[in-house]
């Protein structure tokens, strides 16, 4: 191998090396955990929110027996609480 050769090989092995060492210390920090917080609230109240829009607009348009406003908060709220565990267990994963 030539010099430039064995150059390239040793500034490739070192780089792989600090990408090794910074993947390792990676920590969860207060920042991250409030950033988790906050992801799991947005994931909860859009599909909540989403729903209560929906079902105002119904009853407005379609009045009738059913409160299509309390059914579609339920549905949303469910709907939200799943994804909120779906994105948790997903980046729960990455701490193994």
């Amino acid at each position: 191998m030539t010099d430039d050769g064995q150059e390239d090989a040793r500034r490739i092995r070192d780089k792989a090396r600090r990408m090794q060492k910074a993947r390792g210390k990676r920590r969860p920090d207060a920042w991250s955990g409030l950033g988790m917080f906050g992801m799991v609230g947005w994931a909860v109240a859009v599909p909540t929110l989403a729903g209560v829009a929906l079902g105002l607009f119904i009853d407005a348009r379609w009045p009738g027996e059913t409160s299509w406003t309390l059914a579609l908060l339920l549905a949303g709220v469910a709907l939200g609480c799943v994804n909120a565990w779906y994105w948790v267990q997903r980046e729960g994963g990455k701490d193994d």
